[in-house]
């Protein structure tokens, strides 16, 4: 699978590396070139094994975009990014577009409150894309994992979106990590998925909980 990273942060390495570690050919498009050729470098290096040499750019000069796109930036910068690579003129039609952003505003709370989640709000900024809401509930520290497993299990990744396409090529790429796909719902649903990752984060870091305990097994759920 041909993918490209917007972004050049944590989220865009650790995702990338995993990938370019599958056998994945990767682009790196960032707003600043020398750290989009930097990661380039990082991810096209031994310790991934990609070959062939992982390519990058400017924002300005996006070209082809394979067959799916991370959206790995800051939830305020997603616009400005999908705007500098033409989304609003529809370069991104026909293409999966994964969202991994948080909109978290002060005290953990949700920065989409009373309006679309992000996800659907970055939908609509890319007209024909198809956007596929993952990876938000977990630090880039997670994602670097070989596999992600705790105590026997593996990470479980919900996906929200509409196209099952879209979604099953996600879920493709969630088990190259080692981990389990889990079908969210339609892309409506991802205003949930943002909701639990800014609980859930504001257990863990604001309050320092186990937010993992909160929710009993599967085989308790049903009363």
């Amino acid at each position: 699978m041909h993918l490209t990273l917007l972004g050049t942060g944590t989220m865009a390495e650790a995702l990338g590396t995993q990938w370019a570690r599958a056998g994945h050919e990767l682009t790196v498009l960032g707003r600043d070139p020398g750290k989009a050729s930097a990661l380039a470098r990082r991810l096209g290096g031994p310790a991934t094994g990609s070959r062939p040499p992982v390519a990058h750019g400017p924002l300005t000069e996006a070209g082809p975009f394979g067959d799916a796109v991370l959206l790995a930036v800051p939830a305020a910068s997603a616009p400005g990014v999908l705007a500098a690579v033409g989304a609003g003129a529809g370069t991104l039609r026909g293409r999966t577009l994964i969202d991994c952003t948080n909109d978290l505003g002060p005290g953990f709370t949700l920065g989409t409150t009373g309006s679309p989640s992000t996800a659907e709000r970055l939908a609509a900024e890319a007209p024909g894309a198809q956007v596929v809401k993952a990876f938000n509930l977990c630090h880039a520290d997670v994602w670097r994992l070989t596999p992600p497993v705790f105590a026997g299990r593996a990470l479980s990744v919900p996906l929200c979106g509409d196209e099952p396409e879209a979604v099953a090529r996600v879920a493709a790429l969630v088990r190259d990590l080692g981990c389990t796909p889990v079908d969210g719902g339609g892309l409506p649903r991802a205003r949930l998925l943002e909701a639990t990752a800014a609980f859930v984060i504001g257990l863990w870091v604001g309050a320092g909980a186990d937010a993992q305990a909160i929710l009993p097994p599967v085989e308790f759920s049903g009363g």
